[in-house]
């Protein structure tokens, strides 16, 4: 088989060298080295590995949004801080990367005629790789499945790109399938090849029919734009439930601080997330045979001797903190723990609404807990209204006790509900476009956490959500507008485009190999005829 034009042999043998791992001369191929139905097995089961890996790296870009808590989880089980976001996205290129250079290396052999004799250490990682990818896929499915809502919701992100981009790979794909059609003498397998691949393209083609995203739309339907809750505060720019994350988190425009509330032992409201000091404080330091120990045996005077801040510069939960400036890097280094009434203080001032959890909902002493908070938040002298409570325990007392608080709920609405409910408060797996739509028809407000990429933020705001909580306030804070926005039209138009563009590549391409594989079989024709008179005359 002779190489088709403008393929040198030089680049072929340095093609072959890569995929196969050794060097085959181009007269050793043509003495009989072809590619078997052994190898075109392989070929397919690398195809398949690529797409599987790729698959997996679209996953791991999605669920970055939620990566925070899965290196929070990690150091709660092993006391080990780590952003294994970087981990996972160095592994996911490695694999992504060998992957592709191989279905690259193999395509273009099969462009040049050459044999795809791939070398069995190739293999051998092949089946690593989708080993590899099957196992995350599997851990994520048993330990992190609501991801899997998560991946749900990005399609309505990403959709109309990713329709764009496989019609545009598939359109590619066609070029190396023209060559192999033109060059294969079973009728069979052509037929089989052609007909699965007209198939995949009219499926491609006709897919935009089921993709659905709230952004498509006219701009002058489009809702406004959520308000922002922070998250512990602004913990990108400082370190969680502290005072000084709560006023990064006014400097960002939120309009609620979002926090969570413990008790100590001595009865003093004060703002921590874990149970355990360990992780936000230098507890292990200061009280080393306590640190295991939950946060409510401490008495306030302790819990004032612990440093709050200096963990944020030396683990650097968030790439932002190497940015910070030196005086942020100081004022960090005097962060301690705040009480409820130093940050109903701040709220009042900065007249930003707080909404918080009371920790632990199990503990035996739970109503005390209640009792403390409420006598804060009534002597503290902020407006009620800019209180939301978030525990279910105990909240019929609050209404009774403060009936001025908000009530927000952390479930949705019932069908027989004795009182209607204004202000619910969820995970953003939990709502659709289309329940969040009903819910602000109904005039309840929708709060969703934790929103931190601009993507998923587009997404809900073109859904119509009344706020979102956020790490991220300095980012979503920029955003005047989503990341996209469609009238229905203009994706009409760019949806028919790309598929003319693609079907008239596709033609181009049949008929161009068409045209190369009747040169290289007259070629050919002439070559048998010159070699017979050769071979004719020698005998005379």
């Amino acid at each position: 088989m002779a190489d088709p034009p403008g393929c040198c042999h030089p680049c072929a043998t340095c093609l072959l060298c890569l995929y196969s791992c050794q060097w085959i001369s181009t007269n050793k191929k043509r003495k009989g080295m072809r590619t078997t139905k052994c190898d075109c097995s392989w070929f397919l089961f690398l195809f398949f590995v690529f797409l599987f890996t790729l698959a997996w790296l679209y996953f791991a870009i999605i669920i970055l949004n939620d990566f925070h808590n899965f290196n929070e989880f990690i150091f709660r089980q092993r006391k080990l801080w780590l952003d294994w976001s970087l981990v996972l996205l160095i592994a996911t290129a490695v694999l992504i990367t060998y992957s592709a250079v191989l279905l690259v290396l193999a395509l273009c052999l099969q462009l040049c005629g050459q044999p795809l004799k791939l070398h069995w250490m190739h293999k051998i990682l092949l089946i690593l790789t989708a080993l590899v990818v099957a196992a995350a896929f599997t851990g994520l499915g048993i330990k992190w499945a609501e991801e899997w809502r998560s991946a749900h919701i990005s399609l309505q992100a990403t959709g109309p790109f990713l329709h764009i981009g496989i019609v545009g790979g598939m359109t590619l794909l066609a070029w190396p399938l023209a060559s192999f059609i033109y060059r294969t003498n079973n009728t069979g397998l052509r037929v089989f090849l052609l007909l699965v691949y007209c198939t995949v393209m009219i499926a491609l083609y006709l897919a935009p029919l089921g993709i659905t995203s709230p952004c498509i739309m006219e701009a002058n339907q489009l809702p406004p734009k959520p308000a922002l809750v922070g998250h512990r505060g602004a913990p990108m720019l400082a370190p969680e439930n502290t005072l000084m994350s709560l006023h990064k988190a006014v400097d960002c425009d939120v309009q609620v601080f979002e926090t969570d509330v413990m008790v100590s032992a001595d009865g003093v409201p004060f703002l921590m997330h874990d149970e355990e000091l360990t992780r936000t404080t230098n507890v292990q330091a200061v009280f080393p045979e306590r640190a295991a120990m939950n946060s409510t045996t401490f008495n306030w005077t302790d819990l004032q001797q612990l440093d709050a801040g200096s963990w944020f510069l030396e683990r650097r939960p968030f790439s932002t903190v190497q940015s910070l400036s030196a005086g942020d890097h100081y004022q960090a280094t005097k962060q301690r723990i705040p009480s409820l009434e130093q940050a109903l203080e701040v709220a009042k001032q900065s007249n930003v609404s707080i909404m918080f959890d009371l920790r632990p909902e199990n503990h035996s002493d739970y109503q005390s807990f209640i009792n403390a908070t409420l006598e804060v938040i009534l002597h503290s002298g902020i407006p009620l209204q800019q209180v939301l409570w978030l525990p279910d325990g105990f909240r019929e007392q609050v209404k009774q006790q403060a009936p001025g608080v908000k009530q927000v709920y952390g479930r949705k609405r019932l069908k027989n509900e004795k009182e209607p409910l204004l202000h619910v408060n969820l995970p953003y797996q939990d709502m659709s476009s289309e329940e969040i739509r009903q819910y602000r028809r109904d005039n309840i407000s929708v709060n969703l956490y934790v929103v931190n990429q601009p993507w998923l933020f587009s997404v809900l705001w073109c859904s119509g959500v009344s706020s979102v909580t956020t790490n991220a306030c300095q980012v979503l804070k920029e955003m005047k507008h989503p990341i996209w926005l469609f009238p229905s039209s203009t994706y009409l138009m760019i949806w028919i485009a790309v598929d003319c563009t693609s079907f008239l590549a596709i033609l181009w391409a049949f008929l161009l190999m068409k045209k190369c594989s009747q040169r290289r079989r007259a070629v050919e024709s002439e070559t048998d005829v010159l070699l017979t008179k050769i071979n004719s005359l020698m005998q005379e």
